[in-house]
């Protein structure tokens, strides 16, 4: 499988998912993760669509092998910081809630130093 081809099934599966298709969304999740199991954008996909499935505790090891790939993402730190408040770990989630606050901060404090120049 080609890093087009995986990215392909990534973008099917996040639209299907935003049309209601969960199951057809995770079948191709599946198969882009088969090709390329250190995928970031499709574990994280694959993290949300299970979070939204209430699949709690599926959507937090996918989303923790997602940190392992990019430690750095807001949006994972966000979508974390969401799976561990519903799985009960006020710790974690303040965690990664405050992760992704720091790293939107730094981000802005970026954009404003290119925005400067």
């Amino acid at each position: 499988m080609t890093p087009d081809s995986i990215r392909q099934l990534v973008e099917d599966a996040t639209f299907d998912f935003t049309m209601g298709e969960h199951n057809s969304a995770l079948e191709k999740l599946d198969r882009a993760l088969a090709g390329a199991p250190e995928d970031f954008d499709g574990l994280h996909a694959k993290a949300e669509i299970l979070f939204d499935c209430g699949r709690h505790e599926e959507a937090s090891k996918f989303a923790e092998k997602a940190l392992s790939v990019r430690s750095d993402d807001v949006h994972l730190h966000t979508s974390l910081s969401r799976i561990w408040m519903e799985l009960g770990d006020k710790a974690k989630a303040e965690h990664h809630g405050a992760q992704a606050r720091m790293l939107g901060w730094k981000s802005e404090l970026q954009n404003r130093e290119t925005n400067d120049s």
